[in-house]
């Protein structure tokens, strides 16, 4: 019997290590800002770019965009060792997928966020599609364990949880430009399309792993 409902109807599955492909398009976007000044331009999330003339790609160009080669050089590194897990997991076409819904909802959220707070602001990187990656991966690998420092393990829904609480704090009590909301809207985006896309309740997963 069809899966009548469209949201959830699954891809065939295939790995073609799609994680691979976006990474080196990040690097290669990285550098040829150096040949193709109009990328500074055109590619960061503007607030004012989007509200006064309507640049709409910006929410997907935004994040192959870094500030610096540090800035690259992590969210790649997130992007490799979780992204192709989740990849080999729920296939590329799924990946690839929640990529760019889960990237373009999070500048969309944090578009709305400057608006509303009235703030000129603009956006680069990957960073909240990283943490949305990082979100998926605690999903689909719940006993997951990392060691901090070597020594604490510490399991993959635990770190996320640590993430939150670090990022909550950051944006609340220090000043800086790293958007920590939208790593916040990162993994709020993963767990929307967990439950809507694919029908799975991220914190029943984690419960019924530790049980």
């Amino acid at each position: 019997m069809k899966n009548r409902n469209f949201l959830r109807r699954p891809f065939t599955y295939s790995y073609n290590r799609y994680t691979l492909i976006l990474i080196l398009l990040n690097v290669l976007i990285f550098y040829a800002r150096r040949f193709f000044q109009n990328i500074d331009i055109y590619f960061p999330l503007n607030s004012i770019a989007i509200a006064r003339y309507k640049m709409y790609w910006q929410f997907v160009t935004y994040m192959f965009m870094h500030g610096n080669l540090s800035h690259l050089f992590f969210n790649m590194l997130g992007l490799l060792i979780f992204g192709t897990q989740v990849e080999k997991t729920i296939g590329s076409k799924e990946f690839l997928m929640f990529y760019f819904v889960t990237g373009a909802l999070s500048g969309v959220l944090s578009y709305f966020y400057y608006y509303f707070t009235g703030q000129n602001a603009t956006l680069v990187g990957a960073s909240g599609l990283v943490y949305a990656v990082l979100y998926a991966y605690a999903v689909l690998y719940p006993r997951s364990t990392f060691f901090f420092w070597g020594i604490i393990p510490i399991p993959a829904p635990v770190l996320v949880v640590i993430y939150t609480v670090i990022e909550l704090g950051s944006q609340i009590f220090t000043v800086s430009n790293v958007a920590h909301y939208t790593h916040l809207f990162g993994f709020f985006t993963a767990w929307l399309y967990f439950v809507v896309r694919m029908g799975i309740h991220p914190i029943k997963v984690w419960k019924n792993a530790y049980k």
